[in-house]
């Protein structure tokens, strides 16, 4: 029988549903190969956010699955966190979920002669088919293809 290589989507299928039994978010997981050992790095969330207690106890409880399900397969480091003060932005519901936050984009190609936006999030929109993020910056409306964003993180006003 071939090996089955690991995928971030399999850990995600096996991590998702025990963060949301305990009232956890995943926020984002980044599974990536370092030298000899993978790594799991998983940011989670809640509302009125993640302790240190949160995180030990999901990282016992996401390892003891993890290894379970020999996943990824070999050693590897697994790091349990809260995603910070600017926090990732990846799916659809975590752009309607900050409405009127600022935010920074970076899109794969340039739109209005830039790749990079930083501006207030106002919504989004469906048109033709396609997603678009609308950012307000500068007193213009900038609407931001969804298949476009190649990063997306709240911005952190002092």
């Amino acid at each position: 029988m071939p090996e089955v290589k690991p995928t971030r989507e399999n850990i995600i299928a096996l991590v998702e549903p025990v963060l949301e039994a305990q009232g956890l978010d995943l926020v984002d997981l980044e599974f990536a190969r370092m030298g000899s050992r993978w790594l799991v790095r998983i940011y989670m969330d809640r509302e009125g956010g993640v302790t240190l207690q949160d995180c030990s106890d999901m990282s016992r409880l996401i390892g003891d699955i993890l290894d379970v399900n020999d996943l990824p397969p070999g050693p590897y480091n697994l790091e349990v966190s809260s995603p910070g003060l600017d926090r990732p932005l990846k799916r659809e519901k975590d752009f309607i979920k900050y409405k009127g936050m600022q935010a920074k984009i970076r899109l794969r190609e340039k739109l209005d002669g830039s790749r990079n936006f930083k501006g207030v999030l106002t919504g989004i929109v469906e048109e033709g088919g396609r997603k678009f993020v609308v950012l307000e910056a500068d007193g213009k409306e900038f609407r931001l293809p969804m298949d476009q964003i190649l990063k997306a993180n709240l911005e952190y006003e002092i």
